[in-house]
C-alpha cells in the first residue's frame, strides 16, 4: 500500500529537500495552495489536497483541509479493522506523514502597518487541527512541524522504513507544543485587543499560557549541576531575546539574568547611563553626558564588585568608553550597539561576551512570571514614578532642586536593587548600595561603608519604610542631606523627627520598590 505525506507549511526553509526525500521513498504527496506552488516550481510532483477530500477549497482557501479527506485519513488508527473499513466504504485514504507548520501569526502582529483584519487572517485554523489529528496518533503518523527535523525524519526512514515510537512520539510533543505556542500567543494578543474596553478586565485572565522558542542550551544552570536552557518569548521585540552576541564565550546561565537586569536599569533612563552589575544587583550606575563618564563613574562606586561584573550601557559602545571597559576584566557588555573603534579595542579581550540588544517593546501580555513549585506566579511591571507633584514632603526643609534631581535618579536604581534596599547617589551616581539585607539598618550600613567619604552630601533611596529611626539615623551620621522612602511605618513620626533634627529633608513617595 503506498505511503501518501501531506504538506502544508508557511516555512518553506528545507521544504523543496525534503519533498523530494519523501519522493525517493516512493510517498505520494499532496499539498495545498502556496505550498504546492512551491513545489511544482521546484519540479516536485505534487497532488492537490482536493484529491484527498473530493471537495474544492473555498472562502479564499479559509476551508480547504477540514473534511474528513483529511481528517480521517490522519485519525484512522491503523490497528483498527473498523477504522480502516470506514475510510475504504468512504474511498478516503490514510495519510502516513504530516508536515506543518502555521501562519506567521506572530510577525504579522508584530509589524507595523498592519490592520486588525490582516493579523486576524493569520489566525490559522486548519493547521492547528492538522497537527493536532496526527500528534493524538502518532503512533500511525509522523508528524513534523520544525523543519530542522527534515533531515534527521529522512535518515530515519531511509535507513529503518519507519520512524519507530521513540521519535514519533518526541514529534507529537513537538507538535503539541507548536501549537499550544501559537495559540497561547494569539489568545495574548487578543487579549491585548479588550483593553481599550474599561468594562473588560482581563489582566490576568482565568487560564494564562505563554510559549517561548528554543533560543540555545546552557552549559549549566545557575551551578554546574542544573541543567538550563533559554527560551525567547516571540511576541516580544528587544531584550535579551533578540539580542546578537558579537564575540565572546558561550553564554551562561548566570550572565543572561545579570545582563538582563543590568539592562533594565539603564533603561530606566533618557540620558546615557551605565550600570555594572554582579549577582543581578547593581554595584555602580550613574548618568552623564556622555556613556564613558557614565561607566567611569559607575566604576567608582564599587571598584571591588565591578571585577568580573556585566556592563549595561543605554548607548552604542564607543572607543573611549571601550578602553575603560577593558582595563578590567568584565563577563558581559551589553548595549543597543557597538562602534567598529569599539569592537576593535574589546576584540583585544576575545572572552568577553558582548550582546546587541534593543530596548524592549512587548507587543502584548506585558506581564512578569516567575516560577514556585506547583505553580507559578504573574505580576505587571513595576512603573512607580518619581513624581514630585504628588510625593509628599515629610519634613520641616524640602529637597533642594539638586536634591529633587538627585533623589529621582536614586530612586529609579533602588528598583533594580534586591530588597531590603539601599541606595546612596551623588552627582547622578550611585556611591553605595546596600542590598538583599534581612534589616533595614543594615542595608543602610552597607551603603555607607561602600560609599565612605562619597556619602557627605549624598541622598538616598530606600525601597520600603524603615520601621525604626535607626536607618535615618545612620545615613545623616554618614553626610546624607535628604531622603527619599516610600512612607507608611507606625513609627514614621520618629524617622521624621530625626530627619528634622538634623535639618535634612526627607520625602515620601506612597509607592515601595521591594524586589525579591
Amino acid at each position: 500500500m503506498p505511503r501518501r505525506a501531506l504538506l502544508s507549511v508557511s516555512d518553506k526553509s528545507g521544504l523543496p529537500d525534503f519533498a523530494r526525500g519523501l519522493a525517493v521513498l516512493e510517498f505520494e504527496l499532496y499539498s495545498t495552495g502556496g505550498t504546492r506552488e512551491a513545489l511544482i516550481e521546484a519540479g516536485i510532483e505534487t497532488r492537490s489536497v482536493s484529491d484527498l477530500t473530493n471537495f474544492p477549497e473555498i472562502m479564499d482557501g479559509r476551508v480547504k483541509t477540514l473534511h474528513p479527506g483529511v481528517h480521517g485519513g490522519l485519525l484512522a488508527r491503523r490497528d483498527r479493522p473498523d477504522d480502516l473499513a470506514a475510510l475504504d466504504e468512504l474511498g478516503l485514504k490514510t495519510i502516513d506523514l504530516l508536515c506543518v507548520n502555521l501562519y506567521p501569526f506572530v510577525a504579522t502582529a508584530t509589524a507595523s502597518m498592519k490592520s486588525l483584519d490582516e493579523v486576524i487572517e493569520q489566525i490559522d485554523i486548519g493547521g492547528p487541527a492538522m497537527v493536532r489529528a496526527a500528534a493524538k496518533n502518532h503512533e500511525g503518523v509522523v508528524v513534523v512541524v520544525d523543519p530542522k527535523r527534515y533531515a534527521e525524519v529522512l535518515e530515519v526512514l531511509n535507513e529503518d522504513g519507519d520512524a519507530g515510537l521513540p521519535l514519533r512520539r518526541q514529534l507529537a510533543a513537538e507538535a503539541f507544543a507548536h501549537t499550544a505556542a501559537y495559540d497561547s500567543q494569539v489568545a495574548g494578543w487578543l487579549l491585548d485587543q479588550a483593553r481599550p474596553f474599561p468594562e473588560v478586565d482581563n489582566v490576568f485572565p482565568a487560564e494564562l499560557s505563554f510559549g517561548g522558542r528554543l533560543a540555545q542550551g546552557l552549559r549549566y544552570g545557575e551551578n554546574p549541576d542544573q541543567r538550563a536552557a533559554f527560551y525567547r518569548l516571540e511576541n516580544l521585540s528587544g531584550g535579551l531575546g533578540t539580542a546578537r552576541q558579537l564575540q565572546g564565550a558561550e553564554l551562561s546561565y548566570n550572565n543572561i539574568q545579570d545582563a538582563a537586569a543590568a539592562f533594565a536599569l539603564v533603561s530606566e533612563f533618557q540620558h546615557p547611563a551605565a550600570a555594572i552589575i554582579k549577582h543581578t544587583n547593581p554595584c555602580g550606575c550613574a548618568i552623564s553626558a556622555d556613556a564613558a563618564d557614565a561607566y567611569r563613574r559607575a566604576y567608582e562606586c564599587d571598584k571591588v564588585s565591578a571585577y568580573g561584573g556585566v556592563v549595561a550601557l543605554n548607548r552604542p559602545l564607543d572607543m573611549e568608553t571601550a578602553e575603560e571597559i577593558a582595563a578590567i576584566f568584565v563577563e558581559v557588555v551589553i548595549a543597543p550597539g557597538f562602534r567598529p573603534d569599539a569592537l576593535v579595542v574589546m576584540g583585544r579581550k576575545p572572552k568577553v561576551r558582548l550582546l546587541e540588544a534593543a530596548p524592549v517593546h512587548a507587543a502584548w501580555g506585558d506581564l512578569e512570571f516567575r516560577s514556585v513549585p506547583g505553580g507559578f506566579l504573574v505580576q505587571t511591571p513595576d512603573r512607580g514614578r518619581f513624581d514630585p507633584e504628588v510625593i509628599q514632603v515629610a519634613t520641616k526643609r524640602e529637597p533642594t532642586e539638586a536634591e529633587w534631581e538627585e533623589l529621582a535618579f536614586a530612586w529609579k536604581v533602588v528598583k533594580h536593587v534586591k530588597s531590603n534596599a539601599i541606595v546612596l547617589a551623588r552627582d547622578s551616581a550611585s556611591v553605595g548600595v546596600g542590598a538583599g539585607q534581612m534589616s533595614r539598618v543594615e542595608a543602610v550600613n552597607l551603603a555607607v561603608a561602600r560609599a565612605g567619604d562619597r556619602a557627605q552630601g549624598s541622598v538616598l533611596a530606600s525601597d520600603a519604610f524603615f520601621p525604626f529611626a535607626d536607618g535615618v539615623e545612620a545615613a545623616i551620621a554618614a553626610g546624607v542631606t535628604a531622603i527619599a522612602q516610600p512612607g507608611g511605618s507606625l513609627r514614621d513620626k520618629d524617622s521624621i523627627a530625626a530627619a528634622d533634627k538634623a535639618g535634612a529633608a526627607m520625602v515620601m513617595t506612597g509607592v515601595r520598590h521591594f524586589k525579591h
